[in-house]
């Protein structure tokens, strides 16, 4: 038999959809991928049962319905801060998946370069591959996930073409300042690149910080690509719909990518989540109030159960170290310590080297989009730990 493509023997299989499985095999907690086990709102629900009686069961328009398309330009032009055309600029995706995609796809050529910043979500990376791209990973030093300037630049000298930047971040929960994303606007700018940007975050952010639009930035509208979902706003990650935001030339390429991989995405969902997209301010201001009680939750807890961890400053992720106990237990591979944790202890985390391109292989990446008594629950086994794995 001939060999099967050389792009897919370069990366594995998603770390976390594996602890997802790892997770039921034990009966574990699942705090590794990061889906809630509570409803979306009730409105979009009732909405869908609605759909589900209505004409709504052929293909919508490839790049989207008109009624999402205007409803989400009207939503995302408020926060961003300038008119966004429903029609000439939005593609609607099947998840932020196949927008980031479709994004890398439209932008890369194959021996292109992209600079992606390290830890990332594990998708970014297959993504630049099986694009043809050729990754450049700039770190994020843990704790406090700073850059160093001198590291995008060095990336934009040696041929980056495009620079993935996740706000607020996943895995890390880090939300780039002002002053941050203006420095990475301006290289990009020094250096006639592209920003892809996935912001499927943008409404998990914790006081006092503040989310800040790459496009919106001086110079940048015409050279950034938004990748969105509305799967984390609205806690409806099996739905699948996704978007890109970008000016009409590049909207036309990825209209184009995406017709030919997806063809469109589910017309009911689209028909019931439009009202979502017209909720008022004080869902929002309810959504942040949540995820800060529950971001508060687990930072106690885990602070009880002496357990060290970074603060995330957007999304729902904690990083926490357990090189202390991996050393107990002398074992050096993260993955292996992650099963452990799940069969010994009951709690689904995922290995961070998954998320790093450098050799880091003490963190596990926990999330908290759950009830409260489910992190409860988790927390009471994280707090048996220490009887649970000896040494």
């Amino acid at each position: 038999m001939k060999p099967l493509s050389h792009r897919t023997e370069t990366f594995t299989d998603s770390v976390i959809r594996r602890m997802t499985r790892i997770s039921l095999k034990y009966n574990a907690v699942n705090l590794s991928q990061g889906f809630p086990d509570f409803d979306p709102p009730k409105e979009i629900l009732d909405r869908l049962e609605q759909v589900s009686h209505e004409n709504f069961h052929q293909y919508s328009l490839t790049w989207g319905a008109q009624n999402f398309r205007e409803a989400l330009a009207e939503k995302q032009s408020k926060l961003m801060g300038f008119s966004i055309d429903p029609n000439a600029e939005i593609v609607v995706t099947c998840g932020g998946t196949e927008a980031m995609m479709a994004a890398m796809m439209t932008i890369c050529n194959p021996g292109d370069k992209v600079a992606i910043f390290s830890p990332f979500y594990e998708n970014y990376g297959a993504d630049t591959i099986l694009s043809g791209a050729e990754p450049i990973y700039i770190p994020l030093v843990p704790p406090a996930y700073n850059f160093d300037p001198n590291k995008i630049e060095d990336a934009f000298k040696a041929g980056a073409k495009a620079l993935i930047l996740c706000n607020p971040s996943n895995p890390s929960g880090k939300v780039f300042t002002l002053e941050e994303m203006t420095v990475i606007a301006d290289l990009a700018k020094k250096y006639d690149a592209y920003i892809v940007t996935d912001e499927v975050y943008e409404h998990i952010i914790y006081s006092p910080n503040k989310m800040v639009y790459m496009a919106s930035l001086p110079g940048m509208r015409e050279r950034t690509i938004v990748c969105g979902s509305l799967s984390k706003t609205y806690s409806l990650t099996g739905w699948r719909l996704g978007y890109t935001i970008a000016p009409a030339e590049i909207t036309e390429r990825i209209k184009k990518v995406h017709d030919f991989l997806t063809v469109g995405a589910a017309a009911p969902l689209q028909e019931a989540i439009v009202t979502g997209l017209k909720f008022g301010q004080d869902y929002y201001d309810d959504l942040t109030a949540k995820y800060t009680h529950k971001r508060d939750l687990m930072l106690k807890g885990l602070d009880e159960i002496g357990l060290v961890h970074n603060v995330p400053q957007g999304a729902y992720y904690i990083m926490i170290d357990f090189k202390e106990y991996m050393k107990k237990l002398n074992i050096e591979s993260d993955l292996e310590f992650a099963e452990v944790l799940c069969r010994d202890v009951g709690v689904g985390m995922v290995p961070g080297s998954s998320f790093f391109k450098e050799p880091v292989n003490d963190y596990l990446r926990i999330h908290f989009a759950k009830k409260d008594e489910t992190l409860t629950e988790a927390l009471n086994r994280l707090s048996e730990i220490n009887s649970k794995l000896k040494g």
